[in-house]
């Protein structure tokens, strides 16, 4: 059973009901929908998912105006509906009592992004979490005939600005050629195997980071990078194959051979899409090139590794 599935489901037969019966005065004005923490809404949730925060359960989010009116009477309202459905039922953790219930929209984003509505400038778009980004437009859904929640949340699925995306790229290859081109080895070298596993943890998780760029994705909380990416359409199956055989190999020659494959196939794929024309093999001279792309002149004038 997916978790989102169930939400919905357990949405229909209960929550759905639930607005048109008891709050018949704001069925346009509630939205429903299964968004936030959790690996059930990225759809990534198995059965290793289920000791914790997992099961029926939805949210429902109301404006400030109609919170303030209606919030208390709806949250309890909520808390009254069957606890199990389909067989299952939901288990909270200490930390996961606040997934799921009633919002105010405005608090709902706030909490995550440290505002009520969408970035505005591009500095703002810069100084948001990219997990926290991917956290708020997880998800589906389900009911929202009144446009708010939704309408903050296409905003964020719009993605970055194209200048925001370039900062971040270019700071990207920095950091996947400093780390697997010039660390990696040069660790090694010094029989440093610390640095050298870190070195190789930090360029996997980087160019992940860079693939789901390309593919104007956010990346989502570490612990499902490597998840998501498998599915990303550009580069992502190619990228999740070499680095789970650079992760199984015991081989420090072999590992090097595909980080140079990992990055010369990103090197092609910024080549094709203009954003280098820089023919080197080494990544970390693309980030120069790629950052003078930045249409902004406060952002073009930012450090490169910033981002």
């Amino acid at each position: 059973m997916n978790g989102l599935e169930l939400a919905e489901r357990y949405f229909k037969a209960y929550g759905l009901p639930l607005i048109l019966d008891s709050f018949p005065k704001y069925t346009n004005r509630i939205a429903a929908g299964l968004v936030g923490l959790g690996s059930d809404c990225l759809g990534f949730d198995d059965e290793f998912s289920r000791d914790h925060d997992w099961g029926p359960g939805f949210c429902l989010w109301l404006s400030k105006a109609d919170h303030e009116r209606i919030g208390s009477e709806l949250l309890e309202a909520y808390n009254s509906l069957p606890p199990t459905f389909e067989g299952f039922e939901r288990t909270t953790s200490e930390w996961g009592n606040a997934r799921v219930g009633v919002f105010e929209t405005g608090a709902f984003y706030r909490r995550l992004l440290g505002r009520t509505d969408a970035p505005e400038t591009v500095f703002d778009w810069l100084r948001l979490q990219e997990n926290n980004l991917s956290v708020c437009t997880s998800g589906e859904i389900f009911y929202d005939p009144l446009g708010e929640f939704s309408g903050i949340r296409r905003k964020l699925l719009a993605f970055y600005p194209d200048d925001v995306r370039i900062v971040k790229m270019a700071a990207r290859c920095m950091m996947v050629g400093q780390s697997g081109q010039y660390n990696y080895l040069r660790s090694l070298w010094r029989h440093d195997y610390f640095a050298a596993q870190y070195a190789e943890t930090k360029f996997c998780a980087d160019v992940m980071s860079l693939v789901y760029l390309l593919n104007r994705s956010y990346a989502p909380y570490y612990k499902w990078l490597m998840r998501g990416v498998r599915e990303l359409p550009l580069l992502g199956a190619f990228i999740s194959e070499k680095i789970t055989a650079m992760m199984v190999s015991g081989d420090y020659d072999q590992k090097q051979i595909i980080m140079d494959e990992i990055c010369a196939a990103l090197i092609q794929e910024l080549q094709t899409e203009g954003l280098s024309d820089s023919t080197s093999g080494f990544l970390v001279d693309h980030g120069p090139v790629m950052h003078e792309k930045i249409v902004d002149p406060a952002l073009r004038n930012l450090d490169v590794w910033i981002g």
